[in-house]
């Protein structure tokens, strides 16, 4: 998997790719979504460049893939975790959160897949009540 600086716009846009495919089905209407609320302009990519990350992130899904029929099927909570700790600061994780849930539900079907991948986000970008001693 390749490695994005912290909060960089990649790794934010590593996320939202990773929702967009992780049913195995993109459909025009996600892409139209995306596009229709400017994806790359409010994660701070160049134009062009969220084609890229989905292809760089397929590509790196495909190497881990060779015994399975799926892309995302080896995705454990552990691969994850650590693409979601990629991204700290609060508003990039809202616009994250935004983005791949407009996505996911562009086509008027939230599939597992999609909703596993929202709620490792969520759980992880949650802020986690402290605990009085």
């Amino acid at each position: 998997m390749r490695n994005y600086p912290h909060n960089s716009p990649e790794a934010a846009a590593r996320i939202v790719a990773l929702v967009l495919i992780s049913d195995g089905n993109v459909c025009r209407s996600e892409i139209d979504t995306l596009r229709d609320m400017e994806v790359e302009q409010e994660l701070g990519i160049a134009p062009g460049a969220f084609a890229r990350v989905v292809r760089d992130l397929c590509e790196d899904l495909l190497m881990g893939a060779h015994s399975n029929r799926s892309m995302t099927a080896h995705l454990d909570e552990n691969m994850l975790t650590s693409m979601m700790s990629a991204i700290s600061a609060k508003p990039l994780q809202h616009k994250v959160l935004r983005l791949a849930a407009a996505a996911a539900q562009a086509d008027r079907h939230l599939a597992e897949a999609e909703a596993r991948v929202m709620a490792s986000a969520s759980r992880q970008w949650t802020p986690k009540p402290m605990t009085v001693p």
